[in-house]
């Protein structure tokens, strides 16, 4: 049983050494009174080297920081402060160890600065330091996890670009938005011709190979934030173009055919030419109001109709929403 001052003295002191967090105390004067084993560690200086002296003189890099007002709030106003860890990550040159040190990697740190009241004697102010590097890097590795879990949901496994969920989410935003603006907005169907002979001829490695390839050549071409290429299915593309009217559509898609034209990839089973080719179906939509499966029903009877026709080429169909919603309703 503690039965002298100096007994529970001996037995603060010894909790204070043993605690897994810094603890410094500054008298009024922001002079260093207390300096505990865990400062030792992480700073590097000895609690000789700094008993008793000026704080920020030996820290001059945290004047004019954060942490100063916030420990002089504490001595003059008695007002506790908790630095904010998103803008304030590493304020003390701690390190994890001695690794750390030698790279240059700060400790992550929470900091609390709380003013201390003592019976006959001045304020004082305790800083509080604790080490949250490890819930740092796990929040970091959760969040890149998240990203990468995203990128695979709404990218394709095989080609890279979007997939059909991505595609049917962009496909639903545009609409509203072209219809809030009253903008147009193109949807381009494209589809590898002869496909399944090439695969049966060259082997489904291959196959994969070119559909990486013109799936790489398609994305190349698209230059604004807003356009979006996605692997619609199989061997089918599908070009989402926020406002482009249709001429500009049939432009970009006549541009999209010759390029893969201009890859000429094998393709000895083509009833067209020795080459890889495409057929391009264009739709575009006008008007205030919209539909998406009438828009890409338009998209796809505007590519069989260049099917039909002999392949290697686009099919248009330019949609006026408003004026076959006006058709229908009088029908």
């Amino acid at each position: 049983m503690l039965t002298a001052d100096s007994d529970r003295l001996s037995v603060l002191e010894s909790v204070l050494h043993a605690m897994n967090v810094g603890a410094i105390v500054l008298d009024n004067a922001c002079r260093v009174l207390v300096w505990n084993s865990w400062m030792v560690r992480h700073a590097g200086h000895a609690a000789a080297a700094v008993m008793g002296q000026d704080f920020f003189a030996l820290f001059p890099e945290l004047q004019g920081k954060r942490i100063e007002g916030a420990v002089r709030q504490a001595l003059r106003d008695n007002f506790p402060s908790v630095l904010s860890q998103t803008l304030h990550k590493a304020p003390f040159s701690l390190y994890t160890s001695a690794a750390t040190r030698v790279s240059g990697e700060l400790m992550q740190q929470a900091v609390a600065v709380t003013p201390l009241s003592v019976p006959g004697a001045a304020r004082l102010c305790l800083i509080q330091i604790t080490d949250v590097s490890v819930a740092v890097a796990r929040e970091r590795l959760l969040r890149d996890q998240a990203l990468e879990l995203r990128s695979q949901t709404f990218s394709d496994g095989l080609t890279g670009i979007a997939n059909r969920r991505h595609f049917d989410v962009a496909i639903e935003k545009e609409v509203r938005r072209a219809k809030r603006s009253g903008t147009p907005l193109s949807l381009l169907m494209i589809d590898i011709d002869y496909f399944k002979a090439y695969n049966d001829h060259y082997g489904h490695q291959q196959g994969d190979d070119c559909l990486i390839k013109v799936a790489g050549a398609l994305a190349q071409m698209l230059q604004r934030p807003a356009d979006l290429i996605a692997r619609y299915g199989g061997e089918e593309f599908a070009v989402i173009l926020p406002e482009m009217d249709g001429e500009q559509s049939a432009r970009m898609a006549e541009a999209m055919r010759q390029k893969i034209v201009g890859m000429q990839l094998p393709h000895a089973k083509s009833e067209h030419g020795e080459h890889v080719t495409v057929s391009i179906g264009v739709a575009t939509h006008r008007g205030e109001t919209g539909d998406i499966a009438y828009l890409v029903g338009a998209a796809d009877r505007a590519l069989y109709a260049a099917k039909h026709a002999g392949r290697n080429r686009v099919g248009l169909h330019v949609v006026e929403v408003a004026a076959a919603q006006a058709c229908a309703s009088q029908a």
